[in-house]
């Protein structure tokens, strides 16, 4: 559509409330929407009238236009042939939410296939064996094989121990079986860098090792989500699942300065926007908590709340009490009515 002074013709409904500018998450430009909030009054202008209403030229009005057409907001009208309707926004953005979400979902996709990239490079070198005869990659199969490995490792560690701590509120037993390693580690001056889920800070025995780890001089921060467990160790040597999925199938330690550098450039990215133990997780602008946007993304990526609990290390129940938190804050009595003024506040 290339507007110009043709009439405009809008449904007779009511106003939609939120303040301007909070659409453009959906693609709207501020005057766009201010313009789509006019022509949804009903009133019967031309580019003129609406660039007087609006308080801008024609030309940018024009643009404006175009752009909700672009945006399927415009219609041609029923009523007038050659003539252009406002598309009642119940259905026009539940359109354009429909849209972003795909965009999520995308944007979601690409870091899900940076992970994939991990376990595919370990599966491409995993029988790999270079000249010297020394493994690029070794397969470890059993609990007590990757434990073996681990004391190994940590024993010959002398820069330092890096980690990802996924699964939530970890294993007591498992807990204490750590303690001695990381004693021994940190005896000899070697540095450990550990980032947790942000939900053990709701985990008494969990919280209580973190905090054991900063007192013996690590460092432990968190994040909403984490994609797999891993170890690095003096940036050298890694070791990673088998399958993220299951940790118990098995692991792989890596060797290869190519594939270690992708599981450290990840771990470095994650342990960048992490919160460190001690401080609460920052509100952003919206009043959201990190772990609470990250929820709103997986569910709107259509993800059920057993699958965005597994991956956040929350219980089911917890997933839909944070969301009832949100709902009331949104004013909002369903889910899909919370989706939509989360993407009109611009929260997704």
């Amino acid at each position: 559509m290339r507007a110009d002074n043709s009439r405009r013709h809008g449904l007779a409904i009511s106003r939609v409330r939120p303040a301007h500018g909070k659409l453009e998450s959906l693609g709207l430009s501020k005057l766009a929407e201010g313009v789509y909030r006019l022509l949804l009054t009903g009133q019967d202008l031309d580019v003129e009238a609406i660039a007087g209403q609006m308080r801008a030229n024609p030309g940018q009005i024009r643009q404006a236009l175009d752009q909700l057409a672009d945006l399927a907001l415009l219609r041609p009208s029923w009523e007038a042939p050659g003539a252009m309707r406002a598309v009642n926004p119940e259905a026009g953005l539940q359109m354009l939410l429909q849209r972003r979400q795909a965009e999520l979902l995308r944007q979601q996709q690409s870091i899900v296939e940076s992970q994939a990239a991990i376990t595919a490079l370990v599966s491409q070198y995993a029988d790999l064996r270079p000249g010297d005869g020394h493994p690029v990659a070794e397969r470890l199969i059993g609990l007590d094989a990757i434990r073996s490995r681990i004391e190994a490792l940590a024993a010959r560690a002398r820069i330092e121990v890096a980690t990802l701590m996924p699964g939530g509120p970890q294993d007591p037993a498992m807990i204490e079986a750590a303690k001695p390693l990381d004693q021994q580690v940190r005896e000899r001056g070697v540095a450990i860098r550990t980032v947790g889920l942000d939900c053990i800070r709701r985990d008494g025995p969990t919280l209580a090792f973190a905090y054991w780890l900063v007192g013996i001089g690590a460092q432990v921060r968190t994040v909403p989500s984490l994609p797999a467990r891993m170890i690095i160790y003096d940036r050298r040597t890694a070791l990673v699942p088998l399958d993220p999925a299951d940790t118990r199938a098995g692991a792989v330690q890596l060797d290869g300065p190519g594939t270690v550098s992708v599981v450290l450039a990840l771990f470095e990215q994650i342990w960048s926007t992490a919160t460190p133990i001690g401080s609460s997780p920052v509100r952003d602008g919206d009043g959201l908590s990190p772990q609470e946007r990250q929820l709103l993304r997986l569910l709107a990526e259509g993800m059920t709340d057993e699958g965005a609990g597994r991956q956040l290390g929350l219980a089911p129940r917890t997933v839909r009490r944070i969301m009832a938190d949100v709902m009331g804050r949104l004013g909002a009595r369903s889910r899909f009515e919370a989706g939509l003024r989360a993407s009109e506040r611009g929260w997704l």
